[in-house]
């Protein structure tokens, strides 16, 4: 079973990032996914289809349920877990699936690291990001691109700018590891987070938790 990493959180919470070894079948046939779920699979092509699953009985396997809670969405997308009070977020990128679960507000994101972002992080970085770059660039940019998905699934309402709306506090890389802070603000909402990552070889894994005392 290969479980890469399950690792709680503070100041509640949990995620589990999943290394892809198995077929399809393995998890078809332990899903038991609902009529929606099966159509949505069966628009995706390739790698994806056996990474959608994947994250799926990732966070089945969290639970620690016998049996399945079923996953739903929300009127703007947002994934939830049936008869779960725990927030979730879900992510996969090459072999790789990642989950988190908290009663907090979170967000998760893994991507594999590769030298294209450069020519689209002028996309989702602003001038004080793009300042705030360091040796590793790639790595940076990765870790900039993985908040503000996290972000962005946190907010869960979508029509949100990654360049505009999410905003990262800059800050130095100086470590393959570590922690910082952004915002989300559009109209009337604004609210902070917290936001870790960490670098696993070819990867890297981003997570956020929404702070305190914001709405």
């Amino acid at each position: 079973m290969p479980l890469f990493k399950h690792q709680h959180i503070s100041p509640k919470g949990e995620f589990g990032i999943w290394n892809i070894a198995e077929s399809k079948s393995f998890f078809l046939d332990r899903l038991n996914m609902t009529d929606k779920e099966l159509d949505r699979y069966k628009t995706l092509k390739g790698k994806v289809q056996v990474e959608w699953l994947a994250s799926r009985y990732l966070l089945h396997f969290m639970s620690g349920r016998e049996t399945r809670g079923r996953l739903y969405k929300d009127e703007f997308g947002k994934p939830y877990l049936e008869n779960s009070t725990h927030q979730i977020s879900m992510s996969h990128s090459k072999d790789m699936a990642a989950v988190i679960a908290s009663p907090i507000v979170c967000g998760i994101d893994i991507q594999y690291i590769v030298e294209k972002i450069e020519r689209i992080a002028p996309k989702f970085m602003n001038g004080a990001e793009f300042e705030s770059l360091d040796q590793d660039q790639i790595l940076h940019m990765h870790i900039y691109w993985g908040a503000k998905e996290c972000l962005y699934k946190s907010y869960g309402r979508r029509k949100l700018e990654f360049k505009e709306h999410i905003l990262i506090d800059p800050f130095t890389l100086q470590a393959e590891e570590g922690s910082f802070t952004g915002i989300v603000k559009k109209d009337n909402f604004f609210a902070r987070y917290q936001i870790h990552f960490k670098r696993y070889n070819e990867y890297v894994l981003v997570y956020s938790t929404q702070m305190e005392n914001d709405v």
